[in-house]
């Protein structure tokens, strides 16, 4: 199959939030990006038994994630997302008002609202991740709509590692209109966060008293 179709049907579909995939034998082998959340452009999908740390890969969002990514504008249901894994299973994440904090580390900021004026998801405290989930967050883009928000996603919402092809080296200069503004461990059979609703619509994550640091691996197994 001739990528240049691809390519051309990507860039007619591009303002999308995120991603658009070439689907062959029904997994996306490619998406092009044309999101300000990491470097616009093409991107191969390569299947992984095991994520890193800082690892750039494709996740496709779980209910009720997903219908409020569509209704909000933000991403059609069965869009992929691009996101950085920040903590694995085993990190101690916390929000503290607006900051972002990874094993007593500071990685950046949620926002309260998007460019719209309407409310994020809020979720306040601390969480040790358990096992079969990751935190996601493309910490260099501060209008990256992901953990941050949403708390942390199964492991099997991870399609696969996004490669970059053909991509400029710099982010899309404006994102979407209804976007945001601005050592190894073995896991089992991921579960669900969005399982135990906390109060309130849009407070999605667990949230726990400040549990004590557990010593977090540098990759995750998919198997």
């Amino acid at each position: 199959m001739s990528m240049r179709p691809a390519i051309i049907a990507a860039m007619l579909g591009g303002s999308v939030l995120v991603a658009r995939p070439v689907w062959i034998d029904h997994r996306p082998r490619f998406i092009w990006n044309a999101s300000a959340s990491v470097p616009i452009g093409l991107y191969r999908v390569e299947p992984a038994k095991e994520i890193g740390i800082a690892d750039l890969t494709v996740v496709m969002p779980p209910e009720p994630l997903a219908g409020f990514l569509a209704e909000r504008g933000y991403l059609p249901k069965g869009m992929p997302l691009l996101k950085h894994v920040l903590a694995p299973a085993g990190a101690t994440v916390c929000r503290q008002g607006t900051d972002i904090i990874a094993n007593g580390v500071s990685f950046g900021a949620a926002r309260e609202r998007d460019s719209r004026g309407r409310q994020l998801p809020v979720w306040q405290g601390c969480r040790v991740i358990a096992d079969g989930e990751a935190f996601f967050m493309n910490r260099d883009a501060a209008d990256s709509f992901d953990s941050r928000y949403f708390g942390p996603l199964p492991l099997t919402s991870i399609i696969g590692r996004a490669i970059p092809v053909l991509t400029t080296d710099r982010t899309a200069s404006a994102s979407n209109p209804n976007c945001p503004a601005g050592p190894r461990r073995v896991v089992e059979a991921p579960t669900n966060p969005f399982s135990t609703p906390m109060k309130g619509a849009l407070q999605w994550p667990r949230s726990v008293p400040s549990p004590a640091t557990k010593t977090a691996s540098s990759a995750i197994s998919l198997r």
